[in-house]
């Protein structure tokens, strides 16, 4: 199984950057569990041209920093119809995902990791409360992606949003 994580965000603007950070550390993670099905990118922010490199993965999740009111971290599926946004400022992953169907024919298990920031100034670093979420992410990810089918087939203890 192909599967590609990619992270987006801005690490000069603390919290921001805990999409990028969650790819770091599970690119870290991958290399010492020899682990080499497993794609990593990062970003500033989703692009129009991701909706080509997703069609070439079996299992896609994108991970971002949230201001949403949750806990530490969660999972949302993301299909075509999620909240599908593009601005010459950003693409959302709906809209990544709607693209990949429209141009590509082909829109494999798509999933958006939700972590939960703190704050946004201009500022580089990841604040200590946002870090504690990272961690949590990333330990439920290295037991995820032993065996990413559960996550397709929805079974298994997924910490959905």
């Amino acid at each position: 199984m192909k599967i590609l994580l990619y992270g987006y965000g801005n690490p000069g603007r603390q919290d921001d950057g805990l999409g990028v950070a969650f790819v770091n550390a599970m690119e870290n993670w991958a290399r010492r569990n020899n682990q080499r099905d497993i794609v990593f990118e990062n970003n500033y922010q989703l692009n129009i041209e991701d909706a080509e490199a997703i069609s070439n993965y079996d299992l896609v999740i994108f991970a971002d920093a949230s201001q949403e009111d949750i806990n530490d971290f969660c999972i949302s599926k993301v299909n075509e119809s999620s909240r599908v946004s593009f601005t010459t400022h950003e693409a959302s992953p709906g809209y990544i995902v709607k693209l990949s169907k429209e141009l590509f024919g082909k829109v494999p298990p798509t999933y958006l990791l939700h972590i939960k920031g703190y704050d946004w100034e201009f500022k580089e670093g990841i604040t200590q409360k946002a870090r504690k979420n990272l961690d949590k992410a990333v330990r439920y990810f290295e037991d995820l992606l032993v065996r990413p089918e559960t996550l397709i087939m929805e079974q298994g203890k997924i910490k959905y949003c």
